[in-house]
């Protein structure tokens, strides 16, 4: 018999992972082009050129030994110094390398942070709608999970609601943004005031709460949108970092955390990061990759790619009649079920083989997730068939 907490975690297995399983048997049957899968958040970008020429020239120039040994938990040291010095050159901050600890991509950094600072009973805020794995991941460490409501249209977090869920057992609180699934952009003028609303709370309740952002997304932003960096708001701030989307690399699994010398109890935290990166059996980040990312810190994926089909995708469904948020950054479109049931509205649309997750999915029911993070032409041919789903509803 399996384990009881696994029993849950598999009856919740990823709607949109069994989505995209489901794509691929339909491209079998109706062949692949006659299929529109936007399920999966899956870089259709190639990384850049320069990526494969590092991977090939560590390879080439480095002693086995070294490219394939072991090293640190948190990662090479000539590594996670480069990272430190970018984020400083970016973002104007002070790190070194005692502040990074390199991950395997971003899930593996928030389970590290969340392990270090979770115990049984503690309380994570989470924004709705949002990535539903933080579920797991925060029950991984009995931690309870607390929902946030946004704020529809802009899908801004609601502070009323944020400020009156913060609890003596809040201890950490997930942002993310850009965010998954909705593609908006926490403004400057909300991040300001969750900072204000958090440290009002540590002071009435004498407790430190721990801000986790997971910026996965972060090169992905459009028309000039600024995507502020959470740890210069607010002092007991930690960063999560993957390159799966900045550099095309969701398949290698690399990323890193920031932890500033200013969180309460730094260095601690850091030492039991060090340690859970170790016994949650990632024992280190790759390590091929850790000197690959190093040598491509000023590489950018093709953002404008992503902009075409964002703009394409956002005016084709918006002429049909539909009701898009406009993404301010990521690769997803949040589009309104006409008839506010998310569920059923995604069933209609895999008659016409055009896949899309429900936003239920996220907790954002009345909604569905449309990855575009396709190709342009995929889009082109798709509309069509988005044209009969919208008939459906007129």
């Amino acid at each position: 018999m399996i384990a009881k907490k696994m029993v849950s975690y598999v009856e919740g297995s990823s709607v949109i992972r069994a989505m995209f399983e489901e794509g691929k048997k339909l491209a079998k049957e109706f062949g692949p082009e006659n299929v529109y899968d936007f399920s999966l958040g899956n870089p259709s970008v190639e990384p850049p050129v320069k990526v494969k020429e590092v991977i090939k020239s560590v390879l080439d120039n480095s002693s086995p030994n070294f490219v394939h040994g072991y090293m640190s938990n948190s990662g090479y040291e000539e590594v996670r110094e480069a990272i430190a010095n970018h984020l400083n050159k970016l973002h104007g901050t002070n790190f070194n390398m005692s502040n990074i600890l390199m991950t395997v991509g971003a899930a593996g950094g928030l389970n590290v942070i969340l392990k270090s600072l979770i115990d049984p009973g503690d309380e994570v805020m989470v924004i709705a709608p949002y990535f539903g794995e933080y579920n797991n991941y925060i029950a991984n460490f009995d931690g309870v999970v607390v929902k946030v409501d946004p704020n529809p249209p802009t899908f801004q977090p609601n502070l009323a609601d944020f400020e009156a869920r913060i609890t003596a057992k809040t201890k950490a609180v997930i942002v993310n943004t850009p965010n998954n699934p909705t593609g908006v952009i926490y403004s400057e003028e909300t991040i300001k005031k969750m900072a204000e609303i958090l440290v009002a709370k540590e002071k009435e309740f004498g407790t430190s709460i721990y801000l986790i952002a997971d910026e996965p997304y972060r090169e992905l932003a459009y028309d000039g949108a600024e995507v502020v960096y959470l740890t210069k708001y607010y002092h007991n701030t930690v960063v999560g970092y993957s390159y799966s989307k900045s550099l095309s690399l969701p398949g290698e699994r690399i990323g890193y955390l920031v932890m500033p010398d200013e969180l309460d109890d730094a260095e601690n935290i850091k030492a039991a990061a060090n340690v859970a990166n170790r016994i949650l059996g990632f024992v280190n980040a790759p390590s091929l990759m850790q000197l690959a990312v190093k040598d491509c810190l000023e590489e950018k994926t093709n953002v404008k790619a992503y902009d075409n089909n964002r703009k394409l995708l956002y005016d084709g469904l918006t002429s049909l009649g539909f009701e898009c948020v406009k993404p301010e950054g990521a690769f997803y479109m949040w589009v309104k079920a006409p008839d506010g049931d998310d569920k059923a509205f995604a069933a209609k649309a895999k008659e016409f083989n055009l896949l899309v997750v429900p936003g239920s999915t996220f907790f954002g029911p009345g909604y569905v997730r449309i990855a575009y993070c396709v190709s342009e032409d995929m889009i082109k041919r798709s509309l069509p068939a988005f044209g009969k789903l919208a008939e459906c509803y007129k």
